[in-house]
């Protein structure tokens, strides 16, 4: 079991990465933090925010892309490593095929996020897990969207259930949900 799970939830431009950033340097206590990041850069926009949020990292801290093989990037770290995943929902949406059809979602949840929710409870290391709460919003119009929310928040039960922490980033400041 991991040294510490922490789960961060928040919408867009909550604070949650960097509320994330800061419990997993607090957690590493003067270790280098993995960072294990699921953005691909794909537009000038989204290239500026993945070079923010790298620019606000310490130095000495590692980035690692995870593609679709979150689990097995967590279980190719060194045991004790702090990590820090952000973000959990541009993982789980490169899960779904690029024709747009909607996903199978029992397997999505018996698969790639079991596997995930396995390797955050092998780790011994402390684990941060930053993820966008959407389930808030409107009722998405569309059958994808709406499958992707409803696995999005199936996925942050699973991983609430067993994480020792669990915090929501409103306007810049945390809710903890759950402190053990």
């Amino acid at each position: 079991m991991s040294e510490r799970l922490v789960l961060v939830l928040g919408g867009t431009r909550s604070g949650k990465s960097r509320f994330g950033q800061a419990r997993a340097a607090a957690l590493a206590g003067g270790r280098p933090v993995t960072v294990l990041v699921t953005a691909r850069p794909e537009d000038p926009e989204l290239d500026r925010r993945i070079a923010g949020h790298r620019a606000a990292r310490p130095a000495d801290w590692t980035t690692v892309d995870v593609g679709r093989n979150l689990a097995g990037v967590l279980a190719d770290l060194p045991a004790e490593a702090p990590v820090l995943l952000d973000g959990l929902t541009l993982w789980l949406s490169g899960l779904l095929d690029d024709d747009a059809a909607v996903p199978d979602e029992d397997a999505l949840l018996a698969g790639p996020v079991a596997a995930a929710l396995a390797s955050f409870e092998a780790h011994r290391g402390p684990i941060v897990v930053v993820s966008d709460e959407i389930g808030l919003g409107l009722v998405p119009l569309d059958a994808l969207s709406r499958s992707f929310r409803d696995v999005q928040g199936l996925a942050h039960q699973r991983i609430a259930a067993v994480a020792d922490e669990v915090h929501l980033m409103v306007a810049g400041l945390p809710l903890t949900l759950r402190d053990r």
